[in-house]
């Protein structure tokens, strides 16, 4: 049962052979399973077991269930969730407990989703590999050592390996690796991250779960404590593209605590055979491991079988993004990090010889090195004798990627690429980089998306050679989230990608 999609779990409860309280129950027990793997920050254990009674009073006195009705749901320790925990991984706030709901966490609460836990992540949502918080890196749970089999969508037991690699616990992907993780175990039927550049999709990629990271305002960024505000977006995981369709259903809609949030859910019905899909060439990149090219020819076969028209394309401006959002992450960070200044909230350092001396103190203590190095380098670029070099060029350069996308719109439906280089690597290959660079890395496939507000569907499709998740990523116009998730379901259907399920 804490393998199974919404309507899987919600058919059970109608017919009484479970209920809340059983699934949180064995969710709960999950999760101590699950320990070494260090999925949450904060887990809300009492809180869940009286959301759990409200569910089964719902149940009992409602011919209706509510949409999420019951189901464990983790949340990103980036959201606030309130009278709870909200630390963004980091030492800084480690004290902060948030006085509100954000806004998709008031919508999931509403429609009878429990809150089971905030998850681990990078601090501040900055690394692609959730190895940078302040209590330790979250590992996959694919090949961790804990035991598990995987299952194709027949119930048929797939062969694989499941034993530990050589070189160690391998990567849960950055920064929501927590929420990913929390779906992928069976902590979790649905989880909520940020994706700024990549960060939903690339710990989804690794763990074998599919995601939406959706246009831009489409979900409310309300409650989401900001990293880089023009490309923060809340992400959604979950164990099927059905089920991310239902929680974008819940979630989306313009918010009035949210001026940039807005309301463009259209229905648009389609025929596969008459989908026109690009593949960007420039995706395709130095790095790129063979399976996962493979994996993507495999879907582009795919779509062949099925009359669907797919042809290589070219966005010339691709490598122009990664630089670019190298230069306006950093500002926007800057900018956002200047309110930890240990005087209203947070932690507060010990020198308070002097106003200056406290902040540098705080500010010292409570950030890593991977955040005051993004401050320093924001700063630097916004100085009166950078901004126009840097900042203004990095604005211009973002709009050339931008109409990069709107020119293959005028050609292609859809644009199909990888996700990440490789299957999900070991800790020991990947802190080899630091996290700049790795972050340049992973990045590569997935910054563009952010910086032109796209949708972009991850859908997990075959296993590598080393018996690991490979996806593949769908993207489209802005507001086509409807449609993306449409064509997800139709994709999932015909690839039987392996549903992971840990041993009792």
């Amino acid at each position: 049962m804490l393998h199974h999609t919404i309507s899987e779990i919600h058919n059970c409860f109608n017919k009484k052979n479970a209920s809340p309280m059983l699934l949180l129950k064995k969710t709960l027990q999950r999760l101590d399973t699950l320990k070494d793997l260090n999925i949450f920050v904060t887990e809300c254990r009492e809180e869940a077991l009286m959301s759990a009674k409200t569910s089964e009073q719902f149940f009992l006195q409602s011919e209706t269930a509510r949409k999420l009705e019951g189901l464990p749901i983790a949340v990103k320790d980036n959201f606030c969730v309130k009278g709870t925990k909200t630390s963004c991984g980091s030492k800084m706030l480690d004290n902060f407990i948030a006085p509100y709901n954000a806004t998709v966490v008031e919508k999931t609460v509403n429609s009878g989703g429990i809150i089971i836990g905030k998850t681990n992540m990078d601090e501040f949502g900055m690394g692609s590999g959730t190895i940078d918080s302040h209590i330790g890196p979250t590992k996959n749970i694919w090949r961790s050592g804990i035991k598990y089999r995987l299952e194709d969508g027949f119930g048929k037991e797939v062969a694989a390996c499941t034993e530990r690699p050589d070189d160690g616990w391998l990567i849960s992907g950055g920064s929501s690796g927590g929420s990913a993780v929390a779906v992928a175990a069976g902590a979790a039927v649905l989880s909520i991250g940020s994706d700024t550049g990549g960060s939903v999709r690339i710990p989804a990629a690794w763990c074998g779960v599919p995601s939406l990271k959706p246009s831009y305002g489409v979900l409310s960024r309300n409650g989401l404590v900001p990293l880089v505000n023009s490309l923060d977006v809340p992400g959604i995981m979950g164990r099927s593209i059905r089920d991310l369709d239902t929680y974008f259903r819940v979630l989306a809609g313009r918010d009035d605590h949210d001026s940039t949030s807005v309301d463009v859910m259209r229905k648009e019905d389609f025929e596969i055979s008459k989908i026109k899909v690009g593949v960007p060439k420039e995706y395709v990149c130095e790095g790129m491991t063979k399976d996962v090219i493979e994996c993507l020819s495999d879907v582009c076969e795919l779509f062949e079988r099925h009359c669907t028209l797919v042809s290589p394309t070219s966005l010339p401006n691709t490598d122009l993004a990664v630089p670019c959002y190298s230069i306006l992450n950093p500002c926007e960070v800057a900018s956002n990090m200047a309110r930890y200044d240990g005087l209203e909230f947070g932690l507060r350092g010990f020198n308070e010889s002097s106003t200056e001396t406290l902040y540098a103190n705080s500010r010292s203590i409570g950030f890593n090195d991977v955040v005051r190095g993004r401050i320093l380098a924001g700063n630097y670029f916004l100085l009166r004798e950078n901004y126009e070099e840097c900042f203004l060029q990095a604005l211009k350069v973002r709009r050339l990627i931008m109409q990069d996308f709107l020119k293959a719109w005028d050609s292609f439906d859809i644009l199909l690429t990888p996700v990440t280089l490789s299957d999900a690597p070991s800790y020991s290959e990947y802190s080899k980089k630091d996290n700049r660079t790795q972050t340049s890395e992973q990045d590569h496939c997935t910054q563009p998306v952010n910086l032109a507000g796209l949708p972009a569907l991850t859908v997990p499709i075959k296993l590598s050679s080393n018996s690991l998740p490979l996806s593949v990523q769908i993207i489209g116009p802005f507001g086509s989230d409807l449609k993306l998730l449409k064509l997800g379901k139709w994709l999932e259907s015909r690839v039987n990608f392996p549903r992971l399920i840990v041993d009792e």
